[in-house]
């Protein structure tokens, strides 16, 4: 029966050295009884259920509880475990947007992310593009994405590693006194937590 939709062609290429070796290595593990096809199955599962929403259900809860949100300054790795995210060994620091300050995350060497928080990295964070002219140019890189900050606001820039990472803890929205930590984590989008936008007024909604 025929489709409607346009012909897609099929992505069949060789496997490269690294697919090859991923395959070998995860055989092997399942053989030896290290792990199981179950468990692999179960990790992926897990990383692919990952979204911005944990990242933003952690800004919205320091925007309402004062203690947590000084814990999450202090240390924002303990203070997202203690909500139930598995950040792993990796160091999290989280960083305040204000009237005077705005921060931007970058990795300038790959794309290293705070996946377990923001789930995966959009295409233009981990381009070439975005990781050089950040550092260099973040003023006009942000008015790209549609960000106009005054002049007066200093802009940071801060580097990812692959054992540390960052989360931006955007400024709440005005009109928003009196909402529940579950109404404002749904203004929280995940370049707010990026740096690339702001957190969305109620009126956008």
């Amino acid at each position: 029966m025929p489709h409607d939709h346009p012909h897609r062609p099929d992505d069949d290429q060789p496997l490269t050295y690294w697919q090859q070796m991923e395959i070998a290595v995860r055989e092997l593990l399942i053989e030896k009884g290290v792990t199981t096809a179950a468990d692999i199955h179960a990790q992926i599962a897990l990383m692919d259920a990952r979204s911005p929403a944990n990242g933003a259900a952690v800004v919205a809860r320091a925007w309402t509880d004062p203690d947590f949100h000084a814990a999450l300054l202090d240390d924002a790795a303990a203070a997202s475990r203690s909500m139930g995210f598995d950040i792993g060994p990796l160091r999290l620091i989280a960083v305040e947007n204000s009237t005077d300050v705005h921060n931007v995350i970058v990795c300038t060497l790959c794309s290293c992310y705070p996946r377990n928080l923001l789930g995966l990295p959009p295409d233009w964070y981990k381009s070439r593009a975005y990781r050089s002219r950040t550092v260099k140019e973040p003023r006009k890189v942000l008015v790209e994405f549609g960000l106009h900050l005054p002049n007066s606001t200093q802009i940071r820039v801060h580097d990812s590693t692959a054992d540390m990472r960052y989360i931006v803890i955007p400024q709440r929205p005005a009109g928003t006194d009196g909402w529940s930590a579950a109404a404002l984590a749904s203004l929280v989008t995940r370049d707010s937590m990026i740096g690339t936008a702001q957190a969305q007024a109620p009126q956008n909604l």
